[in-house]
This record gives C-alpha cells, structure tokens and sequence, in this order.
C-alpha cells in the first residue's frame, strides 16, 4: 500500500543513484491503493521483488513478512522498503529484524508506518501504533538519515541507512503501543489478539444493532406525530 505522503517521502529520499544497478526488496507490496513499482523501476534497478501474504497486484513472492530470511539469504539487498505495513503484522520487532538483516551493509531502508490517532483500519488485521521514539529505537543500530511525521494524517516515516559494522540491537523489551489492548506491550499472542477483537466486534455490532432499533423506532415515532399533525 502507499499513500501520497508515502509516495513523496520515498520519491524525495530515495536517489536514482541508490536504485541503478541495484537490487530492490519492497516489504508488503500489495497494490491495494497505489505503488512506488513504476517509479523505482524507472530508475533501473538489477531487480525489484515484492513480497506480501496474498497474491495480487505488484507481488512477485507470496511470503509472511516474519518469514523472509526463510527465502532470502541475510544481505540480499541493496534497498529495502515497506509502507503502511507494519503496524499489520502481529510480530513487528521480528519484521523490523528481517528487514534489516536483508538489506546489506551500508545499504537504505525506508519504512512508512501509522501512529496514535490513525483510525482502524484492518487489512486482516491491524495491531500497532508507531511514533518518532519508537522508530528511533527499533533503528538505533542504524543511522537514521531521514524522520518525519505523515503530514496528511497520524503516521510516521522513516529513512536509514545500515552501517558497515552493523550489529543488531536486543529490542526484546522494547514497548509498542498496541491499540488492540489499549496500552504498551513487548509483544502479544494472536490467540490474545483474536480473543479481545472479537469482544470488540461483538461490543460494536451490540451498539449497531441498539443504535439500528433506536432509529427504527424514532422514525416509526416521527411518522406518528407526522400522521396526526396532517389529521389535526
């Protein structure tokens, strides 16, 4: 997926110079609402894969986001990018992990993301809320070149290049915001997510159908007060 403010970040960000001759890994490329494919492939690079968990439009590989270094050997890539992914997956320090593994040293990752304020929005599902802290942790073994917020709505985008002596960053106590539970956590069971989304949905379709059977019978009220007012 790709919004406008996403499209702008890495097409401002990324050089043609970092693309020709390249090899590029795009992260849950799904051409739900827009890709970057034709403008990083106008730039030439020695191959562009994209990867997502479904079949469709811009996707050369079905695979799970948390299971790439099971198709992919470590440094694989020159430049590796996701947008609006990653507050979708269930494990996002396992994807953040992957990612940088698969991008070589010295190499660019980009990653767009949503935070605190950004409506539901599942695609199956959807987890997690990133703000500028956060990314500054789950990269603080990279060099952050570029951080912005989203300026169309809550989100946050970032650029990083991989250093030469990269060593990964322990982020198993890292908090992320979880908006499915409503607080911080260092990670979450799906069994637990599905659990609270379906008290969620219920509790949801209860105020629907409440809301639905007041309307009903407002307008049912509405109509006998219109009845008697034309009989007076």
């Amino acid at each position: 997926m790709c919004t406008l403010s996403c499209a702008i970040f890495v097409a401002t960000k990324l050089r043609k110079q970092d693309v020709a001759g390249k090899r590029v890994l795009e992260v849950g490329s799904y051409d739900v609402n827009g890709s970057l494919r034709k403008l990083i492939g106008s730039w030439r690079p020695a191959e562009y894969t994209g990867v997502d968990i479904q079949e469709g439009p811009s996707v050369d590989l079905v695979c799970d986001a948390e299971k790439l270094l099971d198709i992919f050997p470590e440094e694989s890539f020159d430049v590796v990018f996701s947008t609006e992914l990653l507050e979708h997956v269930l494990n996002p320090k396992i994807v953040v992990s992957n990612i940088k593994r698969l991008c070589k040293r010295n190499g660019i990752i980009l990653l767009t993301t949503r935070s605190y304020g950004f409506h539901f929005h599942p695609y199956p599902y959807d987890f997690w809320r990133f703000e500028r802290p956060d990314m500054e942790e789950l990269f603080s073994d990279c060099q952050i070149t570029d951080l912005e917020e989203d300026f169309e709505s809550p989100g946050v985008l970032v650029k990083v290049e991989k250093p030469s002596d990269f060593v990964e960053a322990d982020l198993s106590e890292l908090k992320l915001y979880n908006i499915v539970i409503d607080k911080p956590v260092t990670e979450m069971a799906l069994s637990d997510m599905t659990r609270r989304l379906r008290i969620g949905l219920a509790i949801s379709n209860a105020v629907l159908s409440t809301t639905l059977s007041f309307d009903k019978a407002s307008n049912g009220l509405r109509g006998r007060i219109l009845k008697l007012s034309k009989q007076s």
